[in-house]
């Protein structure tokens, strides 16, 4: 039985991480070293720190990365995308050519009889307003044709200073809010409310918030999956445990 594999937040092409290069490499090492004993690999969103298509152009960069992902799909692994609040704006390209499964909305499913739940998280449980509009004005179609009615080269600036900046105020601000606690922490929050009404689930994985979680919730556990910033972490499933693990250079992997 091979193991299944969930990974979040990248954020490749961010403006603000220096050593991009690296940091892409350091991920098709991870995705190399596991490329036998995946089953699938699950993409939980903000992979890219942007990410938008155009009819005949897709973002510069990352070839890397996607000949990796591409690789993967040929030797039969499932990889599936989930699309964040950074990489929303894919209309085809990742499925068609790369062999992606693509995402948009949280996904319950069953893997070696037991049974997930997977979000990107992004709103799941917040209450901001401003958030919430956000969200509605990226999802919204008519928004996304304005967008692509830019030049290439203009939309891709706008897009990467939009979430280079946001990712520099969220540093000026503190850096990553710690968990806050699971009253206070509004995935732990959403997760609770949601397994009153579907008692089954026995995972809840989510990326977004940037922190390591592995958390108790009733019969479930809630993971929240780190980065690929700092952290370089992910979970690995193995058909009966589930392990949050840091990637390390050089050492083998489960």
């Amino acid at each position: 039985m091979k193991n299944v594999y969930f990974l979040s937040d990248a954020h490749l092409g961010s403006l603000a991480i220096d050593h991009q290069r690296t940091q892409e490499r350091r991920l098709v090492r991870f995705l190399d070293s596991i490329k036998t004993k995946a089953a699938a690999v699950y993409l939980m969103g903000d992979i890219f720190d942007f990410w938008n298509e155009y009819r005949f152009v897709v973002p510069k960069g990352y070839t890397r990365f996607l000949g990796k992902l591409s690789e993967l799909t040929d030797m039969g692994v499932e990889v599936h995308f989930f699309t964040g609040n950074h990489d929303i704006w894919t209309y085809g390209y990742l499925e068609q050519e790369c062999g992606l499964i693509v995402h948009r909305q949280p996904l319950t499913t069953d893997i070696y009889g037991r049974l997930f739940y997977l979000a990107h998280g992004d709103g799941l449980g917040d209450p901001s307003r401003r958030f919430k509009f956000l969200k509605w004005l990226f999802h919204n179609r008519t928004c996304q044709r304005l967008l692509n009615f830019m030049h290439p080269w203009w939309g891709m600036q706008l897009g990467l200073g939009w979430a280079g900046n946001s990712y520099r105020q969220h540093k000026a601000s503190g850096g990553v809010c710690p968990y806050r606690g699971e009253d206070r922490e509004y995935l732990a929050i959403y997760t609770k409310e949601y397994q009153k009404k579907n008692p089954e689930i026995d995972f809840f994985v989510y990326g977004h918030r940037h922190i390591e979680l592995d958390l108790k919730v009733g019969r479930a556990r809630m993971l929240i999956l780190g980065d690929w910033i700092q952290q370089f972490t992910y979970a690995v499933f193995d058909g009966e445990h589930m392990f949050l693990e840091e990637y390390v250079e050089g050492e083998s992997q489960p």
